[in-house]
């Protein structure tokens, strides 16, 4: 069975190579063959799943691939899968499907436009598969090339400086994380485990030191920082999130998608599979650290949206707020918490993917997303009358992000406060400030665009057609699925979260 992950890696790439052969003139042809190859990768995924044994705590032998690729320095080609990374492959292959068809309306360069996304899905895919920290590294490079270009081409009109924001921020991010990755080569020996992230994991450095400008300062503790600012960047933590609202606003509707529903995740992913299993005790003594970060960007995110006139730049820091749950629950180290941020990391990518379409879908009818334009006059009003199916999926799509009850959101939040509240009470009640929050600024938004005098504009807007709710309707599904029996996906990350917290407990 491990070539499932070889094929969902390498899928993408084939679907890049047969758009070379395609003539860039062809766009319905360019169209058609990039939504059939993100489709196979996405059914790939399911099979995947259909085959993981959720009883297994670590990696699922079955699916490990390990091949030596660079034997001087013992690199190897190592692919696996857990119950911690399947559930962002599955939700990875969803998002790239749904997104070739938000991108039909794309004209400008189409197929440079498709190959750059499928490169950017094979990237994402290989950090949630390699269990190499070269191999893992070089698929997060990577990632950060189709981003900048699909910004920089295709955004709006500060799309050049977004583009170079995003690039610079992260890049920082990521050299900082490389001067881990050589240390950690070094102290472990060179040997054939050097590069292999589930070797590594453990606390093997706990007792060691190091010598910087005289002083000697624990190293698990020092590398620990760099590893979380390189993952804090992406996911993004106050105060690195800077970058996010500007990426978001000008990036275009299907990279918005995947940049809030995929990229933020491969941050918190990090910590998850590197962070806390190689520096398990830094981690513990740095859990309250990260629970007031996390804390400041609930409240600070969820703040910020609401002082938003702009959909899509409310939606960008909503997501920085939703973000910061994640983190609540990764701080919690237990096993309610953990479940709940991994269950939010799933839950968020489809709320949140859901609320850009929906942005998107609108911009194309009125080429703006102001809430209140800055003139201070309405950008929209009475869409319900004149827009009710866009306004129905509108409304379950607030409602997911909100965390109502009966949909994804709920669960997931549930948990994490479940799990951080015995530890961190006093940081669980400000945070459920957050929450009320981000109910206020949601409906709000909803009460200005959508209740009272209908706009003059809107009566000409058409609505929702059968490619739009197409990509519309699986994500309503997924929504409301998951909040009423989320077990699916509980199952899968039991194990494994499981065995993490445990050896979170050891110290």
């Amino acid at each position: 069975m491990a070539y499932l992950l070889n094929w969902i890696l390498w899928m993408p790439v084939l679907g890049i190579l047969g758009l070379f052969v395609i003539p860039g003139q062809s766009k319905g042809a360019i169209r058609y063959w990039s939504l059939l190859n993100t489709a196979i990768t996405f059914v790939l995924t399911i099979i995947l799943y259909m085959n993981f044994n959720t009883e297994v705590a670590g990696m699922q032998s079955q699916f490990d691939i390990r091949i030596p690729w660079i034997s001087q320095f013992n690199i190897y080609y190592a692919l696996s899968v857990d119950g911690i990374s399947l559930p962002m492959i599955i939700l990875s292959g969803l998002l790239f499907f749904l997104c070739i068809l938000s991108s039909w309306t794309i004209e400008k360069a189409v197929k440079s436009y498709f190959i750059l996304f499928l490169l950017l899905e094979a990237s994402v895919m290989g950090v949630f598969m390699a269990m190499d920290f070269f191999l893992f590294y070089l698929f997060w490079e990577i990632m950060l090339i189709p981003m900048f270009f699909l910004i920089g081409i295709w955004g709006g009109e500060n799309r050049e400086y977004a583009a170079i924001k995003f690039f610079l921020y992260t890049f920082f991010g990521s050299i900082i994380m490389l001067i881990g990755i050589v240390a950690l080569y070094n102290l472990s020996g060179k040997g054939i485990d050097s590069f292999n992230i589930v070797a590594l994991a453990g606390g093997h450095f706990r007792d060691l030191t190091l010598n910087i400008f005289g002083y000697d300062l624990p190293f698990n503790k020092f590398f620990f920082v760099a590893m979380f600012i390189g993952f804090a960047i992406k996911v993004p933590i106050f105060p690195f999130h800077t970058w996010l609202p500007h990426a978001h606003v000008q990036a275009p509707t299907a990279v918005s998608v995947i940049l809030a529903g995929v990229l933020l995740k491969m941050g918190t992913y990090g910590f998850l599979r590197i962070a806390y299993p190689i520096f398990p005790s830094a981690s513990v003594y740095f859990g309250e650290a990260i629970a007031w970060l996390g804390l400041i960007n609930v409240i600070y995110g969820a703040m910020c949206a609401m002082a938003q006139d702009d959909m899509k730049k409310l939606i960008a820091y909503s997501s920085v707020s939703h973000m910061g749950f994640v983190m609540l629950g990764l701080a919690a180290m237990t096993v309610q918490g953990m479940n709940g941020a991994v269950l939010q990391m799933f839950n968020h990518g489809t709320s949140t993917a859901m609320m850009f379409l929906l942005v998107g879908i609108l911009y194309e009818r009125s080429h703006h997303r102001w809430i209140v334009k800055p003139d201070g006059s309405r950008g929209f009003g009475g869409l319900y009358t004149q827009l009710p199916r866009y306004s129905i999926v509108f409304i379950i799509a607030m409602f997911a992000s909100m965390g109502l009850p009966g949909l994804s959101g709920f669960i997931s939040e549930a948990l994490i406060f479940l799990g951080i509240y015995e530890k961190f009470t006093t940081i669980t009640v400000m945070a459920l400030f957050g929450l009320l929050i981000g109910a206020a600024y949601l409906l709000w938004m909803f009460k200005r665009m959508f209740f009272g005098e209908v706009n003059e504009a809107v009566t000409g807007y058409s609505d929702m057609n059968w490619r739009e709710l197409s990509y519309m309707i699986p994500l309503c599904v997924a929504v409301v699925v998951f909040g009423i029996y989320p077990a699916p996906v509980l199952d899968v990350m039991r194990a494994s979260v499981g065995k993490l917290v445990v050896m979170l407990s050891l110290y």
